[in-house]
């Protein structure tokens, strides 16, 4: 049954030819505007042309949004506020002790003649890239040898310790973080004061408090911070705290996990210190090969000695085999007597006396 109009009302060509007609003006549109772009300038002239419709259009929907948003800032807003009132006058406090602690450490170093803990400079820097090794924990920072970067520098943020620079380029240094495996700092528990060796572990999500006793007083909730006695860190800075105790019978140590205090992995700013300790270096230990060749020597020396059938001096007389010097006064009274007997002249009576026993004595 056909639909389409008598032959005496139809116009134009057939719906079908222009369908087809259509398709294919659209598919040449697409291919030619995907691969030369022909079509850049009717888009911009129509999208400027339809943007105040657009806008008009959207003004319902923006009074809507805008109202609910500042609502909702308003509310966040005073919010923010309180809590930075509350953290200004706890920052406050702070401060003041920290100024009469200051002071009064300064004049207790003054009264016990104590040297001064040495000044720490910061270099800031920002988070470039990370490694390519996946196994590790580190990153590259814009700053190097040419900024005053060092190897060994320890790096922090507003809330702690992130790692330490373990590489320095001449415009890029190498910082290994706090949670690689193969990192360990130096910690002190801040209410015990307890001192131990904080690492890494290769999950790089958590640390390990090594060397605890069982003993020990640890308890989950504990803050942990740099002790100093490294030389590396300056004492005091923020590293971890406590979440986990695990104490078991058959084992010397406990097992502590710790979390870092610091966003390790989302840090992007970063500050490098520059510590230098005042306290002296380590005295040389003896070689322990030196030692033990100095022992086989003396103990060879002596068996030596008693083959040779030579006898330790006695203590009257000295190496060799002499007696000890006489007494002063007893030498000198010696001295007194020979020289007045030399001194004494010969008398004409003795002379004679002894003329005659010599003649008396001859046969």
């Amino acid at each position: 049954m056909e639909y389409s109009p008598p032959p005496l009302f139809r116009q134009g060509p057939s719906a079908l030819a222009r369908l087809i007609f259509f398709v294919v003006l659209a598919l040449a549109l697409l291919i030619s505007d995907a691969r030369f772009r022909t079509l850049e300038i009717v888009r911009g002239v129509l999208g400027a042309g339809l943007y105040p419709l657009q806008r008009a259009a959207l003004v319902p929907r923006d009074l809507v949004i805008g109202a609910a948003d500042l609502a909702v800032t308003s509310t966040t807003l005073r919010s923010e506020n309180d809590k930075l009132r509350a953290r200004n006058l706890q920052l406050s406090l702070q401060a003041n002790q920290v100024a009469a602690l200051g002071a009064e450490n300064g004049h207790l170093r003054a009264l016990l003649e104590l040297s001064q803990r040495a000044t720490t400079q910061s270099i800031p820097a920002e988070i470039q890239y990370d490694t390519r090794d996946p196994f590790t924990q580190k990153v590259v920072i814009g700053r190097g040898s040419q900024h005053g970067i060092m190897n060994g520098s320890p790096v922090v943020n507003e809330d702690g310790v992130i790692g330490q620079v373990t590489r320095v380029f001449p415009l890029q240094s190498e910082v290994t973080l706090l949670t690689d495996k193969d990192q360990a700092v130096p910690v002190q528990i801040v209410r015990t004061g307890l001192r131990s060796v904080i690492y890494g572990t290769p999950k790089g999500d958590s640390l390990d408090l090594r060397f605890v006793p069982i003993s020990a007083d640890v308890l989950a909730g504990d803050e942990l911070v740099t002790s100093g006695l490294d030389g590396v860190y300056p004492p005091g800075l923020p590293v971890a705290k406590v979440v986990r105790v695990d104490k078991q019978a058959d084992t010397a140590f406990a097992r502590v996990i710790c979390v870092p205090v610091a966003q390790v992995r989302g840090a992007r700013h970063l500050l490098v210190l520059h510590y230098m300790s005042d306290v002296p270096p380590r005295p040389a230990e003896p070689d322990p090969v030196a030692t033990a060749k100095d022992a086989k020597a003396k103990k060879s020396a002596k068996p030596a000695v008693e083959k040779g059938g030579e006898k330790a001096p006695d203590k009257g007389t000295d190496k060799g085999g002499a007696k000890p010097a006489e007494k002063p006064a007893e030498k000198n009274a010696a001295k007194a007597t020979e020289k007045s007997a030399k001194a004494q002249p010969a008398t004409p009576a003795s002379t004679g006396a002894k003329a005659k026993s010599a003649q008396g004595a001859k046969p």
